[in-house]
């Protein structure tokens, strides 16, 4: 399955980044150049259950193609949502329904990262997101 452009794009920086420490910086950087989501969105309705932190999630569907909106009240969690995101915006439903989300992060260099607890949390994220695409 071929990966859309952003995840292309966040796969040769994460990939190029020598050692944690720019991973870790990079992952703020994706974190932080997620669009705010309005008053709206962010209601109780739209908060993605099973995260520690506060994540909240829209989607729609354009011309059989997802596109997703989220974000968090903790800084590195925007960037690991920020990161799937980039995975999964443009992809179809069936699509949607493949992506593998522990083998994202192992590409990105992440996983070693990734406490259950946030692992937990961004797969109750996809689940969000294939609930919404289903």
């Amino acid at each position: 399955m071929s990966l859309p452009a952003d995840a292309v794009t966040a796969l040769q920086a994460f990939q190029a980044a020598a050692g944690w420490e720019q991973r870790a910086r990079l992952l703020m950087q994706w974190g932080d150049r997620l669009p705010a989501l309005s008053d709206t969105d962010r209601s109780e309705a739209n908060r993605v259950h099973g995260c520690e932190s506060q994540v909240w999630l829209v989607g729609a569907l354009h011309d059989g193609h997802w596109q997703f909106a989220a974000n968090s009240d903790a800084r590195l969690i925007r960037g690991l949502v920020a990161l799937l995101l980039a995975r999964v915006n443009g992809l179809s439903t069936q699509e949607l329904q493949q992506v593998d989300l522990p083998d994202w992060f192992n590409q990105l260099g992440l996983s070693r990262q990734l406490s259950s607890s946030r692992s937990n949390g961004l797969n109750a994220v996809l689940q969000r997101m294939r609930e919404l695409s289903a």
